[in-house]
């Protein structure tokens, strides 16, 4: 048996072999499509169907969610580990960085208004005795 590699480095011109075995664009965006449906159609499935115990339908739907991000990530973007995507990576990580500090940094600012706003307790019943 002989043991062909197919790495390549970026800028290479794939060999006419590897053309030949690599699947069309279209067949790879037909799967993903494919694939990100049925996920689709097993998350709302998920979230309406009384089979599941109801404290797992949360952690069901994150699943999901993480495995359509991937099908995303792999078949529409494609983002894979070789050489030529590290940038992609790299850009994709920084986008994730910058979206978990607004959200986190949103949630904290909106629950520090939320605990300014309310009245302690004690004069809450002051209040209703005065009147």
């Amino acid at each position: 048996m002989t043991d062909v590699r197919y790495d390549r480095a970026p800028g290479d011109t794939p060999s006419e072999e590897m053309q030949a075995r690599a699947p069309s664009e279209t067949q790879v965006y037909t799967i993903g499509l494919l694939v990100a449906l049925i996920l689709t159609a097993t998350s709302f499935w998920v979230a309406n169907t009384s089979l599941l115990w109801p404290g797992g339908v949360g952690l069901g739907l994150a699943v999901l969610a993480i495995s359509q991000m991937g099908i995303h990530l792999v078949f529409f973007l494609h983002i894979t580990s070789g050489p030529d995507s590290t940038n992609n990576i790299l850009a994709l990580a920084f986008g994730l960085l910058i979206v978990f500090v607004v959200v986190v940094g949103t949630m904290w600012i909106v629950t520090d208004l939320n605990d300014s706003m309310l009245m302690p307790p004690s004069d809450a019943m002051n209040m209703r005795m005065q009147r």
